[in-house]
């Protein structure tokens, strides 16, 4: 209550304040019959007692005709309630205000909707209204919760650690690969600017500087289409250090995060668990895997190898092929023939990859169509080999291993959705599974163009120490020291120990990329001048609160965000500018045909 006109907030008073003289701010939630009202500010209730006596009857007029949601201010006396009207669910539920005196400072139209978590509102709605929206205790909660633990983050890194927090520019130049950058023009025709995707040059140069160690929360832009965990505007908790390993990053988040853990969502264990990204592959299908259940994928080519059947012979004859499987237990019971019908259709459309299932009958005879090709002992192996019980389901897929990892990874994850529909709990929502995937592969082929390679993470990534001398011979097979921090399933983290050789980053640019060093100059310069080793991460801020606070969306932590369109509702941005505006930057307007016609009219 310092600096402010009121004595006390609508969530603090207790029986400890009765007899005070108080004054209050708030939002009038509830009023019933001229009787009492329910007052809210940013820290709870309080019930106001509208007074009946003639000598108040202005204050009875006023606070019995203000509409919900106007903002008053309350003066009276705190009193306890009547015995048997205490409300043990309200904090303040012990007491009420006697009001005396009041003003509307501000008084409420119709609301396009009710301020109340258990009303559904559409999200468009909730997005065209965001300043409405933000009244509500959930959005409340999660964003003083956000800035607890960025202030906790803060604390740790500058404080406990040294670390210096640096912001660096937002309008720089497009930086070659990764995700599509927005373009900022400038007045001179012809050139642009770029908003950066992360401060990834800026404080690798910091390091070159002497710095030592780097943080920023750091605003972040992307050029693509909105997701449930994708905005094109984020923030991410960025961080680098000189002189550093892997295990140094690794150690530096986990005390991080158990340092900024909000007490109120338990504690986190650490160190975390690591995994390479092969074994992340092999047995979820996936480089960040979910590991609060298990229905891991398994391999099952030698159980199969030696049996007549055309499609699994014909997997295992190519170099990586491999026949495997998950098992999902209890299937029969909770999956219905809909259900695995539509599991196979959905790796059918994704992955083009054909899914065959076996069910284990109650006498623990299988059914399946493979059954006429397998000889006795052979589903005996079967049987054994994936652990089946009673009542399970296997999905089984034969063909190239990544294709085949990949699809029953999908399909894990769809029948841990289905199973949790049908009433299975399977994966819990208040328990924090955090794991370090490492050993990426430090280039993949270009989907567009197999026999062309692009960074598995970015540019500037450090090959594995084993692997430098493959980077000049078969830059396929060079592993990264690439580390990424997975929550639930969830990518929450990325980072690397970076290129700090010229020779080095120059070499991977030009010879494997086929990109145009010249645009990264000024970098690979800095690293001539006696670059430091050195290596950070980010973490993904909005996507990491929404995870700790069970929202369904990023969109929900934070304030105001983009549609799933990346477009703000509230402001109608972005918006149309006039050829005057424009005729500074050299720029005109190419209109489709379509949107001409829509002008004019």
């Amino acid at each position: 209550n310092s600096f402010v006109t009121r004595t006390n907030t609508c969530g603090e008073l207790r029986a400890a304040h009765v007899g005070q003289k108080v004054t209050l701010y708030g939002w009038v939630q509830y009023q019933r019959q001229g009787l009492f009202l329910v007052l809210r500010d940013f820290q709870g209730l309080t019930q106001v007692i509208i007074p009946q006596d003639e000598a108040h009857s202005h204050v009875k007029e006023l606070l019995s005709n203000a509409p919900l949601e106007s903002v008053v201010r309350v003066t009276g006396t705190v009193s306890p309630r009547p015995q048997g009207q205490e409300n043990p669910k309200m904090p303040t539920g012990d007491i009420e205000v006697k009001a005396e005196t009041a003003e509307i400072l501000n008084s409420c139209k119709k609301l396009p909707f009710e301020i109340k978590d258990f009303i559904k509102k559409s999200e468009v709605l909730r997005m065209q209204y965001r300043y409405l929206d933000l009244r509500s205790s959930r959005l409340q909660w999660a964003l003083r919760l956000r800035s607890r633990v960025v202030m906790r983050m803060r604390e740790y890194l500058c404080n406990l650690h040294g670390f210096v927090d640096v912001e660096t520019p937002t309008l720089f130049k497009r930086t070659p690969g990764g995700a599509k950058e927005f373009l900022v023009p400038s007045r001179e025709a012809g050139k642009f600017y770029s908003l950066p995707q992360s401060p990834q040059q800026f404080k690798q140069l910091l390091m070159v500087g002497g710095l030592d160690r780097y943080f920023q929360v750091a605003r972040c832009y992307r050029d693509e289409g909105s997701r449930p965990d994708r905005q094109p505007e984020f923030t991410q908790i960025d961080i680098e250090m000189s002189f550093v390993d892997q295990a140094g990053i690794q150690r530096l988040i986990e005390g991080l995060l158990q340092h900024s853990w909000p007490e109120e969502r338990g504690s986190i264990v650490t160190p975390f668990p690591s995994m390479t990204y092969e074994e992340a592959l092999a047995e979820y299908g996936t480089d960040k895997p979910d590991t609060r259940f298990g229905m891991k994928i398994m391999d099952i080519s030698d159980v199969l190898r030696g049996s007549n059947i055309h499609f699994v012979q014909n997997a295992l004859s190519y170099p990586h092929g491999s026949i495997r499987a998950i098992c999902i237990p209890q299937g029969v019971r909770y999956l219905t023939n809909k259900d695995l019908g539509s599991l196979k259709e959905s790796v059918k459309s994704q992955f083009n990859q054909e899914i065959m299932e076996i069910i284990c009958r109650p006498d623990g005879s299988l059914k399946s169509l493979l059954t006429k090709f397998l000889c006795e002992k052979e589903q005996s192996e079967l049987i054994q080999a994936l652990n089946l019980q009673e009542g399970d389901v296997v999905l089984l897929a034969a063909g190239e291993h990544k294709q085949v990892c990949s699809a029953l990874g999908a399909l894990r994850l769809l029948s841990a959705s289905l199973l949790e529909a049908a009433g299975l709990a399977l994966r819990d929502p208040t328990a924090f599974h955090f794991l370090w995937v490492v050993d990426f592969p430090l280039f993949l082929p270009k989907a567009e163009n197999p026999t062309e390679l692009e960074s598995a993470h970015h540019p500037f990534t450090a090959p594995h120490p084993s692997d430098v001398s493959l980077l000049y011979s078969d830059p396929t097979k060079v592993r990264s020291q690439h580390y990424d921090l997975v929550l639930n399933g969830n990518e929450v983290g990325g980072g690397s120990i970076r290129i700090h050789s010229a020779e080095q980053q120059r070499f991977v640019l030009e010879k494997v990329l086929k990109e145009d060093s010249e645009v990264l100059s000024h970098l690979i310069e800095a690293l001539e001048f006696g670059a430091p080793p050195h290596g950070g991460i980010a973490l993904g801020l909005d996507r990491l609160i929404s995870l700790i606070v069970d929202a369904p969306s990023i969109r929900d932590v934070i304030a105001f965000p983009k549609s799933f369109r990346g477009r703000d509702l509230m402001g109608n941005a972005p918006d149309y500018v006039t050829p005057e505006e424009l005729e500074p930057y050299h720029i005109q307007v190419s209109w489709p045909l379509e949107e001409k016609e829509a002008k004019k009219n």
